[in-house]
């Protein structure tokens, strides 16, 4: 698929999107647009797994009569067959084209009921299986009576079969396994809402120059990982960013607190293909309920948590492996260095992680200076400090930077600083601050050379860092 092709598929689905623009605000029509998006995708693809099964029969799926003895043998087969492979099941009449054809038909025929009880059907045949955690709930967020879609059943009918035509005209090319046009061009429709939905957004999107550092850096050297994990997966893009760059990931970990974007990431996964028994994304406070002790350690970590979000820094928590060997727990309202010391235990020891985090990190006092000394000069675990420009986050106008960390550091006793922050290191568009890809290249050039530029990059000793008291702000390198 060309640039061209793809640009316009983008643009199509947007435009879909914006069918429902003026019923809702930016983050409630996400969830119906990228589930009827969802729905699409894996009727799409059920069809075209029945049909290889079917074809040494000589009949495709749709052409199926269900209500006969045969049909019914069938879609029995093929329905054992889909659960082991797809993890889930679809019958013909509950196909996406189907449904968007019948309330496309002369008589008018009304399917917002029928179309609920599809997306409820596709949940409930996983049940019992090894894929029902993964599909569990998953289309919660789409309430196809709620009044925001239209007063009446008849209006919210009309605007969501208008929604299904439109989304029933595109190819998404699923036949064309070289190919990932559906997952692009849900990223940019992610990437879309997110600038859109403000300080919210946060919640659930890392801008992809952003991503794109965080997985080059993880990745450095490798081919193949055995796991990658994200502890604050948001919508799931950081994950998937980082499989780009190897050839292969075993599994992907990730853990999310708010329900509608955990929903979002399980999405996200299945449509880019991850199989269901390649990927465990749970829901819960990572901090206070981790929920992958028994998975790690995890050979990559990445994550953009939260800027300084509150947690019970719970003095219990000193007894938990996580935190006990620092003495200090990360301030209550600063939960920062949490999520440094959480990853840190998780992370094995040829792996390499890397986190976004506020400037503050770098210089502020009392129990984080503790815990950024213990990190130096104790353990040798900080690799790599890079400052990003500040306005680089939808939501946020606050200066950023990512500190990389690795437990294998023995023969290195250096610290690498990069200031990106400058203007010749980004470009504005709009109200953001945004990385051009020579401007990502450039980090990730120096971050692997671990060269000294002037005015841009530092090498520091780690005595140079204990006469600065610990002090990482990047201008005094």
């Amino acid at each position: 698929m060309s640039e061209e092709q793809k640009k316009i598929l983008e643009q199509q689905l947007w435009n879909i999107a914006n069918t429902l623009r003026g019923k809702m605000n930016a983050d409630e029509f996400r969830d119906y647009i990228l589930g009827f998006i969802f729905y699409k995708y894996l009727a799409e693809k059920m069809e075209i797994f029945a049909n290889s099964i079917l074809k040494e029969d000589k009949i495709q799926f749709r052409e199926i009569k269900e209500d006969t003895v045969e049909g019914s043998a069938y879609i029995d087969a093929i329905r054992e067959e889909a659960l082991e492979t797809l993890g889930y099941f679809l019958k013909p009449s509950e196909l996406f084209s189907e449904i968007a054809k019948r309330g496309n038909s002369d008589t008018n025929t009304f399917i917002l009921e029928d179309l609920q009880k599809i997306l409820t059907n596709i949940q409930l045949s996983t049940m019992g299986t090894q894929s029902e955690e993964d599909f569990d709930n998953l289309f919660e967020d789409m309430d196809l009576n709620s009044t925001k879609l239209g007063k009446t059943a008849e209006a919210r009918n009309e605007i969501i079969v208008k929604v299904l035509l439109h989304l029933d005209e595109i190819d998404f090319q699923l036949n064309d396994t070289e190919l990932d046009v559906l997952g692009d061009a849900y990223e940019y429709l992610i990437g879309q809402f997110a600038s859109g939905a403000g300080k919210k957004a946060g919640e659930f999107y890392t801008p992809q120059e952003v991503s794109k550092i965080l997985a080059k850096i993880v990745t450095t050297g490798k081919n193949r990982l055995k796991s990658v994990y994200d502890p604050t997966c948001g919508s799931g893009s950081l994950l998937l960013r980082v499989a780009r760059e190897v050839k292969d990931v075993s599994n992907f970990y990730g853990q999310e607190m708010n329900r509608t974007t955990y929903n979002l990431a399980r999405m996200n996964m299945i449509l880019h293909g991850v199989h269901y028994r390649q990927f465990d994304i749970k829901q819960e406070d990572t901090l206070e309920h981790p929920q992958h002790l028994n998975d790690m350690p995890f050979e990559a970590i990445v994550a953009n948590p939260p800027f300084s979000a509150n947690w019970s820094a719970n003095p219990l928590f000193l007894n938990d492996d996580r935190f006990s060997q620092y003495g200090k727990l990360a301030p209550s309202s600063k939960a920062d260095f949490a999520f440094v010391q959480h990853m840190i235990y998780h992370l094995a020891e040829n792996g390499t992680m890397a986190i976004v985090l506020p400037h503050g990190v770098l210089f502020r006092g009392a129990a984080e200076l503790h815990i950024r000394k213990y990190l130096i000069e104790q353990k040798n675990y900080l690799d790599a400090v890079i400052g990003l420009p500040a306005n680089i986050f939808y939501g946020t106008s606050i200066p950023t930077c990512i500190m990389v960390f690795k437990k294998c550091r023995e023969k290195d006793d250096t610290i690498l600083f990069i200031d990106a922050s400058g203007e010749d290191s980004f470009v504005k568009e709009g109200n953001q601050n945004v990385l051009r890809h020579q401007d990502v290249e450039k980090i990730i050039a120096t971050y692997r050379n671990r060269t000294a530029i002037e005015k841009y990059s530092y090498v520091a000793t780690l005595d140079e860092l204990k006469e600065n008291d610990y002090n990482l702000n990047i201008p005094r390198y």
